[in-house]
């Protein structure tokens, strides 16, 4: 188990949440409705009665309009809602499927009509949502967003990359993003200053990554969540980049789940060009045709991701849950190049290049070949005059004339060659001075092992749910062990850790 501030912070928040009602609410990821209720003429209503109720988990508000004939409900769960407003001698407005979005301020007028009470003028559109309460800057994704857009190793906070202001350079494989705070800087902050809040929970990465979540987060357990990128009220402001707020999904009085399953297989995936090419280069050094399928075999790529959700009550209008589960397997080879001693160095052979400078440089490195302890000979370069008229040129020795070099006369250490000999053959040249050193190129096996659990509980101690709690609970376990640094070697280590 990794304990940390972020962990901490978590169970703390958890045992503090069983105490609190529904005054607390702007802590957790919460959402507001206001609106100004008027007759034809324009004139403000008094005293109208205004209710607001969300069937699914029981949620109901009400309140009477102000001497401005305003109202305004606060610290709201985010959710699907229906507004009614009833006065007398006037028609009741009712306005259904308001989707009230976390961090979102709502404003929905009411123009009531003359007329008796058992009439009711019902307005079933939904409307932009545009926020005329604040001057924060953002946009709120709902759930179907959020699972009907393309997401690349499904991390819902990637999303924020669609927002204006935003430098995404994730993309860029020259760029490192671990050290580059470019890449998810918004609006000039640096990526590392974005805060990432689960139901209001500070989840940010420990190491400033950008968009990432300490906690897992999967498509299938989030409701909504909203990207403030500028002007984000004192609730939210406690970095001075993006402000994100997911949401967890939460059960209501009927049961709903989901299965699903994801797959992408090698049988569809192309081979890497440095691969095949150095697939090919092994198989003319070996004189295997070159139709044989190992001279152009693509790196294993299996990715299956699968899980599986259900939320509705323990107790109906009163005690609700939410369960999901998520499994990656990933089972892949990537191309890795590695650097490795040359034919001619683990034969007792090692090139040097000559001193430019010397006005002998040529005769006193001419090329020609040099013979190993194995007695095949290996060739030296000609000298190459530069267009500048310097000379690069390059000599080498055999093993006897470097045991001439050492005072012990020992030459070239049998067990060292024998080391270097351990080594494959390179294929590479991309890496190395191509003399003593040069690369060898394979599919490195990469695995991955994941299970991310999350739960969320929610409890309306009185039955119009103004006083409410809440409790999330999320688990991830992984197992991925690195590249190897050659074929047939153990991996180069292990990344295995568990997060609550």
């Amino acid at each position: 188990m990794r304990w940390n501030s972020v962990t901490r912070s978590i169970l703390l928040s958890s045992l503090a949440v069983l105490f609190v009602v529904a005054s607390v609410w702007a802590q957790v990821g919460t959402t507001s409705i206001r609106g100004v209720v008027t007759d034809k003429t324009g004139a403000a209503i008094v005293g109208a009665r205004v209710t607001l109720v969300s069937s699914a988990q029981s949620i109901q508000r009400e309140m009477e309009t102000t001497q401005s004939g305003e109202y305004e409900f606060l610290a709201l769960p985010p959710g699907t809602y229906t507004l009614t407003v009833a006065m007398a001698s006037f028609r009741n407005f009712e306005h259904k499927n308001i989707q009230l979005l976390v961090n979102s301020p709502a404003t929905v007028n009411a123009t009531l009509e003359i007329g008796v009470a058992t009439e009711t003028v019902e307005v079933s559109a939904q409307a932009v949502a545009l926020n005329t309460t604040d001057a924060s800057l953002g946009v709120a994704f709902g759930e179907d967003q959020v699972k009907q857009l393309p997401l690349e190793g499904r991390n819902v906070p990637d999303l924020l990359s669609l927002q204006a202001g935003v430098l995404y350079t994730g993309n860029r494989a020259d760029i490192n993003t671990d050290v580059d705070t470019r890449n998810g800087a918004v609006n000039g902050s640096r990526s590392d200053q974005s805060n990432v809040t689960l139901d209001g929970i500070a989840v940010n990465d420990a190491g400033g990554h950008a968009f990432t979540s300490v906690l897992p987060v999967t498509l299938d357990s989030v409701q909504e969540f909203r990207v403030t990128t500028t002007n984000y009220n004192a609730d939210q402001g406690s970095s001075s980049g993006a402000q994100v707020a997911l949401v967890t999904k939460s059960g209501t009085n009927n049961f709903h789940g989901s299965a699903y399953e994801y797959n992408r297989n090698t049988y569809t995936s192309a081979n890497d060009y440095f691969v095949k090419a150095a697939q090919i280069q092994g198989c003319l050094g070996s004189g295997t045709p070159l139709s044989d399928k190992q001279c152009n075999q693509a790196p294993k790529l299996i990715r299956n991701v699968f899980g599986a959700s259900i939320g509705g009550p323990i107790k109906k209008d009163r005690f609700y849950f939410f369960l999901n589960y998520e499994g990656t397997r990933r089972l892949e080879e990537t191309s890795a190049v590695r650097t490795i001693p040359t034919d001619s160095l683990r034969d007792g052979v090692v090139y040097y290049q000559c001193d430019s400078s010397s006005t002998t440089v040529a005769t006193d490195c001419p090329g020609g070949s040099v013979t190993g302890i194995s007695g095949k000979t290996y060739a030296i370069p000609a000298p190459v005059t530069n267009s500048d008229g310097s000379i690069t040129a390059y000599n080498a020795l055999n093993h006897n004339q470097i045991a001439t070099m050492d005072p012990q006369h020992l030459g070239p250490n049998p067990a060292t060659l024998a080391y270097f000999n351990s080594f494959p053959h390179p294929n590479d040249g991309s890496v190395g001075d191509g003399f003593n050193y040069s690369g060898f190129r394979f599919s490195s096996p990469l695995t991955d092992t994941k299970n991310w659990y999350i739960a969320k509980f929610d409890y309306n101690i009185t039955k119009d749910a103004k006083q409410r709690i809440s409790w999330s609970g999320a688990l991830a376990n992984e197992a991925n062990p690195q590249g190897q640094y050659l074929p047939n070697a153990p991996t180069g280590s292990l990344f295995d850790y568990t997060s609550a």
